[in-house]
């Protein structure tokens, strides 16, 4: 407690230190946390007004595209801001809330990807038995499990960086606080919480990506004796979906998965999952999916709501 005292902020150092890029960057930005904005609240809320509502998976889309909102909203802004600004600082405070809130969303979108898969499992694999086993007081539960999930994880990461010592330096290269470029500025030796961090972060994503790979394996399976017609329409309900695990998964193991480091690349990489993910998402689920179209249109196109 003693030299945690001594630090008081922290200094992001964010992607560049010359003004040109940090502008463009700005622009770019900009524009990516207006498509994420205006692409998630459109999910939400043509699923909420439609009857889609009432099928499980888009039950669980319409909260995935509230975590991606809420996720990405715990690092965009900030970074926004700090790309025209002088001195790029947080709080002592405001980075540990940042890193409890991030990993808290971040968490519960993990847990609600693996829900859509299996919910994806029970409609290809047990068609007969769908309604029953994803019921809504399941969805619910499940919903709920997620959220669950999400916290343990995100406290188990916040108590491990809130009891290092930092003594100084407090420059973080990164453009939001996370565990990994905390663990660099601790005056201690952070081998053992290293690993920790592994076993909370890095494990828990691949365990979960080998069970959502197991299980598409079973669904690619299931599906072989299936008509072309019907096989066809089995996958493309799958492969966005797939598309959405791979692109956040894919970049959020390359960083957590391995020894507690940080790499130049680390920068790049989050934005994949921090940024692209939920900006692509509501592109990825609609621009394929007849019903969510049919539902966006019957909302907010006159002649289609007769």
């Amino acid at each position: 407690m003693e030299y945690r005292r001594n630090i008081t902020e922290f200094i992001l150092l964010g992607f560049s230190q010359r003004k040109e890029i940090e502008a463009l960057c700005f622009f770019l930005f900009s524009l990516c946390y207006l498509a994420i904005l205006i692409g998630n609240l459109l999910v939400m809320v043509s699923i909420t007004f439609s009857p889609l509502i009432h099928q499980p998976m888009y039950f669980f889309l319409c909260y995935l595209s509230l975590s991606d909102l809420c996720y990405t909203s715990t690092v965009t802004p900030k970074l926004i801001i700090d790309l025209l600004a002088t001195k790029k600082s947080i709080s002592y405070d405001g980075c540990m809330t940042q890193l409890f809130t991030m990993h808290f969303f971040g968490g519960i979108e993990v847990f609600i990807l693996t829900g859509m898969a299996y919910d994806r499992y029970v409609a290809i694999c047990k068609p007969l038995h769908y309604t029953v086993i994803m019921s809504r007081q399941r969805c619910h539960v499940m919903v709920a499990a997620s959220c669950a999930g999400g916290f343990l994880h995100s406290f188990g990461q916040f108590v491990l960086a809130i009891f290092l010592p930092y003594c100084g330096p407090n420059r973080i290269d990164h453009y939001f606080c996370d565990v990994y470029p905390l663990l660099k500025l601790a005056c201690t030796d952070t081998s053992k919480i290293g690993l920790l961090v592994i076993a909370n972060s890095g494990l828990m994503g691949l365990v979960t990506f080998v069970v959502l790979l197991i299980s598409y394996g079973v669904i690619l399976y299931t599906v072989r004796s299936y008509s072309a017609e019907h096989r066809h329409k089995a996958l493309s309900t799958c492969s966005s979906h797939v598309t959405v695990v791979v692109l956040f998964f894919a970049p959020l193991l390359f960083i957590y998965i391995r020894p507690a480091k940080t790499l130049p690349e680390d920068k790049v990489f989050a934005l994949f999952y921090t940024i692209l993910a939920p900006m692509l998402n509501p592109l990825i689920y609609t621009l394929r999916n007849t019903e969510m179209k049919n539902a966006i249109r019957r909302l907010w196109v006159p002649d289609h709501r007769k």
